[in-house]
Order: C-alpha cells, then sequence, then structure tokens
C-alpha cells in the first residue's frame, strides 16, 4: 500500500476485499507506532527547551522541568499521571534504549511493547538494559526485524526478566523486596452501581487471602449454600472487612460512606442522580434505598432555595474546612484538570494575584497533588471561565477548558396541567414517519 497519511485516515474505499482491509488495518497500526515514537521524542525535547527557559528564568535546579509532564498529558488527553509516565518512558527510550525506539520508529513495536521492556529492566544498570535492548530489539545483520515484533506481551515479558535475572540477579531480587512498600488498595467504579476492589500485595498475602475466600466458599457450599462461589468470596471479604458479621454488645463498627444529593431526591420528589464519594453518580433511588438501611447523618450544604452556601467567601487566604468540602463536593471529587480522574487532594484558587486571589467558590477548584503542583510552575495561568468552567493557559500559550461540572444543575420546572395535557396531544398527534 502507498497511500499517504491523509488518504489512509480517510479510510478503505467503498468495495474494498478482505486482504485489502486487512492491509489497511495493518498500516495504520504502523502508523500509530511510528506516531508515538515521534510523540515521545518530541516530549523529550519539550522538557529539554523548557528546562532553559526555566533555568534563564532563575528557577532552582531542583524544579527545573516542573510542569513539563502536565503539558504532555494536556496535549495528549490523559491524566497527569499518565502524562508523567509517558515523559519518562520517552526519556528512557531516547537515552537509553536506542534499538526499542528505532523499532517504534519503524512502526514494528507499540508504546506499550516497550513500557514493558521498560518496566522489566527498570533495576538494571544502563549498560546491562542496553544489552537486552540489544539482543532483543535490534535488526538482524540483514534487516530483518528482530523475534519480539512477533511475540504476544506475556511471551515479551517473560523474555526480559529471563535476561535480567542472567544479567543481574541481585538487582531484580532486591526490586522484588523493595516492591512491598507498594501495596495498596484502590476502588474504582463498574457499571450498575458495583464497584471493582483491587489490592497489589506481595506475592504471600495475596494468594493467602484469596485461598482464605476460597476456602470459605468450599465450605458454604459443603453447607448447602445456594450462592455461587463467587458471591461466597465476595461477601466473605466484605463480612471479614468491614465486621458487619461480627456485633459485640449489639454494635456494629461505625463505617462511613458519603452520600450527596438534593433535599428534592432525599425526599422523593426528584430522581435527579446522587454522588457516592468515591464512586460517582448513582441513581436517585438506589441511594434512597441504601440510606434507608442505615444509620444516616444528614448535613445540608445549601441553605436556602437560590443555593447559597453560608461562608461562600472568605478572607483567609486558605479556604475553611466547610467552603473546601463544598468545592470538593460541587466538583463531584475528581480533579479538575482536563483527562485528569485522581481524587480532589488539594483546594486551590483558580485565579491568583499577590495576595492570593479571592478566596470564593468562584475562584477555588479541586486539584490533586500533581496538578496543583504542575500549575504553581513557571508561566502557568488558570482563570474562571463563563458558567464556572476552569480555562488553563500553559507555558506555550496552548488553552484548555475544562467544563464546569454538572452534578448540581436544578432539575427542569414541572410541567403545569395545561401543558401536560398540551403535550399529550401533541405525542399522539405526531406525524408518521
Amino acid at each position: 500500500m502507498n497511500e499517504t497519511v491523509d488518504q489512509l485516515l480517510a479510510g478503505p474505499p467503498l468495495g474494498a476485499s478482505e486482504g485489502e482491509l486487512v492491509d489497511w488495518i495493518s498500516r495504520l497500526e504502523q502508523i500509530k507506532c511510528a506516531a508515538e515514537a515521534v510523540q515521545a521524542e518530541a516530549a523529550v525535547r519539550l522538557e529539554e527547551a523548557t528546562r532553559v527557559r526555566q533555568a534563564e528564568a532563575g528557577v532552582s535546579a531542583r524544579k527545573l522541568g516542573e510542569g513539563v509532564a502536565s503539558q504532555v498529558a494536556l496535549a495528549r488527553r490523559v491524566s497527569p499521571a499518565k502524562g508523567a509516565k509517558l515523559l519518562g518512558l520517552a526519556k528512557i527510550l531516547l537515552a537509553e534504549m536506542p534499538h526499542t525506539f528505532a523499532l517504534m520508529k519503524a512502526g514494528l513495536f507499540s508504546q506499550w511493547q516497550a513500557t514493558i521492556l521498560a518496566r522489566e529492566t527498570a533495576c538494571l544498570s544502563l549498560e546491562d538494559r542496553r544489552v537486552i535492548d540489544h539482543r532483543l530489539c535490534a535488526l538482524s545483520p540483514d534487516g530483518e526485524p528482530p523475534a519480539v515484533v512477533a511475540m504476544g506481551l506475556r511471551q515479551l515479558e517473560n523474555a526480559a526478566k529471563k535476561l535480567a535475572i542472567t544479567l543481574d540477579q541481585e538487582s531484580v531480587v532486591a526490586r522484588a523486596a523493595n516492591a512491598e512498600k507498594d501495596r495498596r488498595v484502590s476502588v474504582r467504579p463498574a457499571p450498575d452501581t458495583m464497584t471493582w476492589l483491587g489490592a497489589l500485595l506481595p506475592v504471600q498475602d495475596g494468594v493467602a487471602v484469596f485461598a482464605a475466600l476460597d476456602q470459605a466458599a468450599k465450605a458454604a457450599q459443603a453447607a448447602g449454600d445456594e450462592r455461587s462461589r463467587g458471591q461466597v468470596m465476595a461477601d466473605t471479604l466484605v463480612d471479614r472487612v468491614t465486621g458487619r458479621a461480627t456485633v459485640e454488645n449489639g454494635a456494629r463498627p461505625r463505617i462511613e460512606v458519603k452520600v450527596v444529593m438534593t433535599a428534592d431526591a432525599l425526599a422523593n420528589d426528584s430522581n435527579q442522580p446522587a454522588m457516592v464519594e468515591g464512586y460517582g453518580p448513582v441513581p436517585a433511588a438506589w441511594a434512597r434505598e441504601a440510606l434507608a438501611d442505615a444509620a444516616v447523618f444528614v448535613r445540608r450544604l445549601f441553605t436556602d432555595p437560590a443555593g447559597q452556601l453560608v461562608a461562600m467567601e472568605s478572607r483567609s487566604r486558605k479556604a475553611p474546612d466547610g467552603l473546601a468540602e463544598f468545592i470538593t463536593t460541587r466538583d463531584g471529587g475528581i480533579c479538575r484538570t482536563n483527562g485528569c480522574d485522581a481524587p480532589i487532594r488539594n483546594v486551590d484558587h483558580v485565579e491568583r494575584h499577590a495576595d492570593g486571589g479571592p478566596t470564593s467558590a468562584e475562584n477555588l477548584q479541586g486539584l490533586c497533588e500533581r496538578c496543583n503542583q504542575a500549575k504553581e510552575a513557571l508561566g502557568w495561568r488558570t482563570r474562571p471561565g463563563p458558567d464556572g468552567s476552569i480555562v488553563t493557559i500553559t507555558p506555550t500559550g496552548h488553552t484548555y477548558t475544562s467544563p464546569p461540572p454538572d452534578t448540581w444543575r436544578p432539575d427542569p420546572p414541572r410541567l403545569s396541567r395545561a401543558e401536560f395535557v398540551l403535550r399529550d396531544v401533541l405525542l399522539d398527534h405526531r406525524p408518521a414517519a
């Protein structure tokens, strides 16, 4: 296929054969891999130019390069955490893994394949990493691509691990021991008001937890429990972690889950979605049912029908606790930066002045720590936009607008009796399709 990029992006012509369609898919995959390589190269050059500009402006050596990862994230429409990983990978590829980078630029290796190699060689010295880069990714003397091009992801990972262990077993063992400090638990939304609860644990602990739950499931099924194995394991996990199956002196442990909803939705007069902190929107009916079965403490954030908050403004440069909680709730608990799904950790000013800017609801935003630090870097500006949006201007002059949170849009006004009748008449007399 000798089509230009524009022709390829326009799509295959009508009537293309099956073979031609496969060629089209293959060629586009090559272009995508090559584009990721060029993006990596551009990211490294952006950081170099930024460091020079910041050094000339007198920025301390420790802060040189600050904000570059966030610019990469905004340009690539990913989270700042992902942007930092992409920038880190780009620097490694260009400086330490030239053969892997060459395969990407030739369209033969994807960004994710390169990430696997970089990850599995992270504990090695520069010399050993380059040995693996050459052995796995260098072209043959006659220009033939290496075998890794045809490997599956698991095969590629295993090949890199084996070479890493062969070259420096001690570093691999030390890395495994050091990885225990990264153990953590995470939660993310799943469809139908469900969640995915995950835990990154040392292998012995993870296997032990699973074995204990599996044993509980087998015992329950042996006793005639009609629940499926998966259901018993999930219920046992919740029972043992929350202690809901253990009652001492008639009192259960206090587990707090924050549910935010309008007064109308709580009173069953509206079906505006509720927000569960750490999860997201849920149907109002589901929230009312969940609250009916729980010990509920209700606290109003709004004081009158206009929706005005007590202490909407503060003379302090730091948002008081009540106002900060309101901002976190208003923004849905998620960082306001485009593409960033991290939880809010800081409440900061949108428009900053010498005195920090007005501490008001209109001039505050919820941010994760990474985004808050990035926007403190030289050349970054933010300002309130229309309708509650926030406009971010990066040091290169690029502008990104984060839309206003829509959590608290008022319900549409109810139809009068006459309007209901008129609507029914219009629906009954719609022209046939």
